[in-house]
């Protein structure tokens, strides 16, 4: 008796969910839309919060930037927990990689005199700045209003304790392994006079009570100070004998590049919003009037420390 085996193909009756096919219609849809879109809550609550009785659970009235459709923003880079996880896991994997091979060679503890005190004195108390970073990036993920954009704040903020994990950990390979020199950096934190308006400054966006300004507050400190620390500073440390500070720095400005693709887009989204374009753009105005002048001043209170210890220009 012979057999024969055939294959049949069953054709789905639809492509993908109903909520993704009442947007775009019956049409494959990639995963990021699968495990983003319509995701968030909107009814059926149980209760309202006790400390707010004014709004619900999940509400747009959380911050004065709106969105008509809150799904009209999309993540950029499509992260949702699966390639957000393996993207910094192979970004921290690389950085222990790079920091192994300082380690070993004693290269960061080398540092010459001027850019062992930038390290010390101002990269590596910058930990507590991510710490504070991180607080205002939760708030963005709880108030944020529809997922697609506060899965990217519980990202963001994820990535604020990667990036004081970097920090502190190349504070401890040029402390020659020991862990006294975050005690040491906890304390020109608290006390040094070159960190306190960047302190104060983080201090107060972290009480903001619209999250969306607290996270562009925090935004408006990143733009000036990334720049200034990390990739403002990668020729003067090769030209001046720092090579290993570049090594190091790499990964906070990578880290920083890939932050600007989803602030980019979301900020041009609530500008061209149909509804609430105007308002918003008044509102992204005086966010940056306010905190931006903020945090030039106090970014410029490091620089001072920073050009004084290696030069305000590239070594010829």
């Amino acid at each position: 008796m012979q057999f024969e085996l055939r294959y049949q193909t069953i054709e789905p009756k639809r492509q993908t969910y109903q909520n993704i096919i009442e947007r775009f219609g019956d049409e494959p849809a990639t995963r990021y839309q699968e495990a983003t879109l319509d995701i968030e809550p909107r009814e059926n609550f149980h209760y309202r919060p006790t400390w707010t009785p004014d709004h619900e659970l999940y509400d747009a009235g959380y911050s004065a930037l709106k969105l008509t459709d809150p799904y009209a923003f999309a993540d950029p880079r499509q992260f949702y927990y699966t390639p957000y996880v393996t993207n910094r896991a192979a970004l921290h994997d690389e950085f222990g990689k790079t920091l192994a091979y300082l380690e070993n060679r004693g290269l960061l503890a080398k540092l010459p005199g001027g850019w062992a005190k930038v390290l010390s004195e101002v990269v590596v108390p910058l930990r507590h700045y991510e710490a504070g970073a991180q607080l205002v990036s939760v708030a963005g993920s709880r108030f944020a209003y529809g997922t697609s954009l506060s899965q990217c704040a519980s990202f963001a903020a994820f990535d604020r304790i990667g990036n004081a994990q970097m920090l502190s950990r190349a504070g401890i390979a040029a402390g020659g392994g020991t862990a006294e020199v975050l005690k040491g950096a906890k304390q020109t934190w608290m006390t040094a006079d070159h960190l306190q308006p960047l302190r104060r400054l983080v201090e107060e966006i972290m009480v903001v009570d619209d999250w969306a300004e607290g996270l562009l507050a925090i935004d408006a400190v990143d733009r000036v100070l990334y720049p200034a620390v990390y990739s403002g500073l990668d020729d003067r440390a090769l030209l001046g004998g720092a090579g290993a500070y570049s090594l190091f720095a790499q990964y906070l400005t990578t880290w920083f590049a890939d932050q600007r693709k989803w602030l980019d887009a979301l900020i041009k989204c609530w500008r061209v919003d149909p509804d609430h374009g105007d308002d918003n753009v008044a509102v992204l105005d005086r966010i940056e009037e306010l905190w931006g002048a903020r945090a030039a001043e106090a970014v410029g209170a490091l620089t001072e420390v920073v050009d004084g210890a290696v030069g305000a220009e590239v070594p010829e």
